[in-house]
C-alpha cells in the first residue's frame, strides 16, 4: 500500500513539474550587458543603496553563455540559441550552417513561430534597426548576419502583431524617399506598402505612437532610418552636435508599453521579446554616459513591464543578455585623478581607457545619493571593444519565475519561456 501511495505521489509530482500554468511572456534583452553595468547604472540613477526595476525582479539565474563552437556568444547566435532552446554555432542567424534549427521542442519553429501557430498574439521591439538579431532571429533565418532585405521581408512575412524598431532604409527601394530617409532594396520592393497590404497600421514617430485607432489589429512602427540612437563614441557625438538618441522617437520603454496595451486589450495570451540595443551599441564603442543612459532606459522598461504584472499576475517577465560588450567597469577610488571636479586620466594604471561625464580626460561621473545623503565620484574603464564572456545574470519575476533558479543555462531561457507559453516544461 505504501508503494502505491508513494508512486502515486511521484506521478502527481513529476506531472505537476510538466504541466504548468500558462500566461504571458515579456522577454526583455539589454543587449550586451553584464552585472557590472547593472551596478553602474543603479550607482548612477538611484544611488548605491538604491533600487532600479532590475533589483525588483525576484528569482536569479547566474547564465552560463557559451556557443557550439566558440565561448563568447555573438549577438546572432546568442538570439538563436535563445529562440530556439539549443546550442547552435557562433554565425546562426535562425538558422545553423544554414540549416533549420530543430528546437528544444523538437518542432523545427523557432518558439514565437510556435507561439503565431498556436494563435498567441507576438511583438517584436528594437531600439535599434528591424534586422538586429536580438528580435529578428526570433522569426527570421538566413545565411548571413549582412542580409539584411531578406531579414526585413521575412521579417513583414512572418505575421508578428506587433513590430517596433528603426531600420527604414530596408523596407524601400533604393532611392526611394521615406519619412526618415531613403531606401536601398535592391530588390524593387518595397515593404511598407506590402506591410499596409497585410493589415499593419503604420507609424514613424513617438507621436504617432500614442494616436493609434482602436480599429488598428496590427502595427507597425517605423522610427529612425537606422537605429534610433546614434552609436558613436563621445567626441563624434560632440563634434557632430548628435544626441544619444533621436528626440522623435520613442523610448524602447514607450514601445513597450504601446505594445502591451495593443496586445492585451482582448484578453488574449501574449508574447513580447523587447531589445534595447543601444546598450550593446554604445558599450561596443565604449561610450560611457551613452550606455548608462541607454540601460536605464531598459530599465525603465523593466518598469513599464512591472506596472502590468502588478495587475496581471499570468504574466512571467525575465531578462538575459548573451554576452558583456566593452567590459565595462566602475572605479570608485581615489587613485584616478578623484575628487569630483577633476580631470580624469585618460587611462588607468595598466592601460585601460578609463572615460568620465562626457568621455576622456573629463571630469568623472557623480552618484545619486546613498541613503545618508552622500554622493560619490567614480569612473567607468573599459577592457575591450568586442564583446566578452563577462557576469550575466537573468533575472525574472511572475508565473513560472522559481524556473529562473541558480546557474543557468543559455539554452535554458527558452525553456522557461516555454513553459509559460505553452504549459510545458521540456526537459
Amino acid at each position: 500500500m505504501k508503494q502505491i501511495i508513494f508512486f502515486l505521489l511521484l506521478s502527481v509530482t513529476l506531472f505537476a513539474q510538466t504541466n504548468l500554468n500558462k500566461g504571458n511572456v515579456i522577454f526583455l534583452h539589454p543587449d550586451g550587458t553584464g552585472l557590472n553595468a547593472y551596478n553602474a547604472m543603479r550607482i548612477l540613477y538611484f544611488g548605491p543603496d538604491g533600487t532600479s526595476n532590475w533589483d525588483r525582479l525576484t528569482n536569479i539565474g547566474l547564465y552560463r553563455g557559451h556557443m557550439e563552437d566558440a565561448l563568447t556568444a555573438s549577438s546572432n547566435s546568442g538570439a538563436t540559441v535563445h529562440a530556439y532552446g539549443v546550442k547552435v554555432k557562433l554565425n546562426a542567424f535562425g538558422l545553423n550552417n544554414d540549416e533549420k534549427i530543430v528546437a528544444r521542442s523538437g518542432k523545427k519553429m523557432s518558439i514565437m513561430e510556435e507561439a503565431i501557430s498556436k494563435g498567441i498574439k507576438t511583438g517584436l521591439i528594437n531600439s535599434g534597426s528591424i534586422v538586429e538579431p536580438g528580435s529578428a532571429c526570433f522569426v527570421t533565418g538566413v545565411s548571413r548576419r549582412n542580409q539584411f532585405e531578406e531579414i526585413t521581408k521575412q521579417m513583414i512575412d512572418s505575421g508578428v502583431d506587433v513590430i517596433l524598431s528603426g531600420g527604414e532604409k530596408w523596407f524601400l527601394p533604393n532611392g526611394t524617399k521615406g519619412f526618415h530617409g531613403e531606401g536601398v532594396r535592391s530588390d524593387n520592393i518595397n515593404l511598407i506598402e506590402v506591410a499596409r497590404e497585410k493589415g499593419y497600421y503604420i507609424v514613424y514617430t513617438k507621436d504617432e505612437l500614442q494616436k493609434i485607432p482602436s480599429s488598428a489589429t496590427k502595427l507597425l512602427g517605423i522610427f529612425a532610418e537606422e537605429s534610433t540612437f546614434n552609436d558613436v563614441k563621445e567626441e563624434e557625438q560632440k563634434a557632430k552636435n548628435l544626441p544619444n538618441y533621436n528626440p522623435t522617437s520613442p523610448s524602447i520603454a514607450e514601445m513597450l508599453n504601446v505594445a502591451i496595451k495593443f496586445l492585451s486589450k482582448e484578453k488574449k495570451q501574449f508574447f513580447i521579446v523587447a531589445e534595447e540595443e543601444g546598450t550593446d551599441n554604445f558599450s561596443n564603442e565604449n561610450n560611457a554616459q551613452a550606455t548608462l543612459e541607454a540601460l536605464k532606459r531598459a530599465d525603465d522598461a523593466i518598469g513599464v513591464a512591472l506596472d502590468f504584472y502588478k495587475k496581471n499576475k499570468n504574466t512571467l517577465i525575465l531578462t538575459a543578455a548573451d554576452s558583456d560588450a566593452g567590459g565595462l567597469s566602475l572605479l570608485g577610488e581615489t587613485e584616478i585623478g578623484f575628487p569630483y571636479g577633476k580631470i580624469l586620466p585618460a587611462r588607468d594604471k595598466n592601460g585601460a581607457p578609463i572615460d568620465g561625464v562626457a568621455g576622456t580626460e573629463t571630469v568623472p561621473f557623480k552618484s545619486a545619493p546613498d541613503k545618508t545623503g552622500r554622493q560619490f565620484p567614480f569612473a567607468i574603464s573599459w577592457s575591450t571593444f568586442s564583446d566578452q564572456s563577462g557576469g550575466i545574470v537573468s533575472r525574472a519575476i511572475g508565473l513560472n519565475s522559481n524556473l529562473m533558479n541558480g546557474s543557468i543555462d543559455n539554452t535554458d531561457i527558452y525553456k522557461i519561456m516555454y513553459a509559460t507559453l505553452f504549459g510545458k516544461l521540456l526537459k
